[in-house]
């Protein structure tokens, strides 16, 4: 059967008058349904479990103006350090408030399970990741008047004295403690292990001769290196350093895969939002991209990251389960 134009005219006038009659009923639908809530509603705050000074609260200090900027309320850096950075951690990982997150470093993420039997939070469960913001490779360092000049001189050395040589840490399962006892793993050399209870006595130790050696960050042993107080042999990133060009990297001294990193990331509790946490990892990407943080974390000696959540947790896990499962193979336990 043919419809003949009138019948089409016909056909069109009735459904463009019932699509007439459904668009104020979808508007009156759409003005009805709830909007979601504007976030943040409130100031954030932003957790640094170290103290003022650190390296994670001047990062929190760069990140925090920005946040405070682009979201639209004041972001406020709450130092509660202590554990090794377990408490303040602990305190994002059991905030409900939906503004509260924190900025934090390796060990709590990735080393705390194995090294505390006790810990207070499960870094996989009650914390979602955010950013991987920076990381920066350690340099070993030795006394001056050690006869070596080069990483394979202080292997050769240690092998000769077996046990009699001394490194210094901030304690079992710090960062420093770690990749010094990655080293002795893969040479098979012997060394003594001396606990400090923070890097600037370890470090006047070591410059006046009372222990051979220490691993950790550049800039907190670099002007004792320009002074030639000590003595820098390698650094265990993959690359060398900018700020120590002339310092092998352990893969070029003969150890393939001997690489290490201090490193900072923000995690929120695991019950924020995923708009809201993915709200945190592009400003986090976007205050990083500033000059005045570049510059600062330069002089830090740390590489910019940058991250997303993803690259986050797959970061958190491979170093979870390198330096977790040392810990739990060697047994080592945290001080206290």
């Amino acid at each position: 059967m043919t419809l003949h134009r009138r019948s089409l005219l016909a056909l069109g006038a009735t459904a463009l008058g019932g699509a007439a009659l459904a668009a104020p009923r979808l508007a009156r639908a759409q003005a009805q349904a709830p909007a979601a809530p504007a976030w943040p509603d409130r100031p954030l705050r932003l957790v640094v479990p170290f103290p003022a000074g650190s390296t994670p609260d001047l990062l929190g200090r760069l990140l925090a103006p920005h946040y405070s900027s682009a979201l639209g309320q004041p972001c406020v850096v709450d130092n509660r350090a202590g554990a090794g950075g377990n408490i303040g951690t602990d305190m994002v990982a059991k905030a409900t408030d939906g503004h509260t997150f924190g900025l934090t470093i390796n060990g709590p993420l990735a080393t705390a399970r194995a090294l505390y039997p006790n810990l207070p939070y499960d870094p996989q469960k009650d914390l979602a990741p955010v950013s991987w913001l920076a990381r920066a490779g350690q340099v070993l360092v030795v006394h001056p008047e050690l006869p070596v000049r080069s990483f394979q001189d202080f292997v050769e050395h240690a092998r000769k004295q077996p046990g009699l040589l001394t490194y210094g840490s901030v304690g079992p399962g710090s960062g420093g403690h770690l990749a010094m006892v990655d080293i002795v793993s893969r040479t098979g050399i012997q060394l003594e292990h001396v606990t400090y209870r923070g890097f600037p006595q370890a470090v006047l130790d070591l410059v006046a001769g009372r222990i051979s050696a220490v691993i950790l960050t550049v800039a907190g042993i670099l002007p004792q290196i320009r002074e030639e107080k000590v003595r820098a042999l390698a650094v265990t990133s993959e690359r060398r350093l900018p700020l120590l060009p002339r310092v092998p990297t352990l893969i070029e001294a003969g150890l393939p895969g001997a690489t290490s990193y201090a490193w900072n990331a923000l995690v929120a509790p695991a019950s924020m939002p995923a708009p809201h946490i993915e709200r945190l990892a592009a400003e986090a990407k976007a205050a990083l991209a500033s000059q005045q943080v570049r510059q600062a974390m330069d002089t830090a000696g740390f590489e910019i990251v940058g991250s997303g959540p993803r690259e986050l947790a797959a970061w958190v896990a491979e170093e979870t389960a390198r330096w977790g499962g040392m810990i739990e193979k060697l047994g080592i336990r945290a001080d206290g």
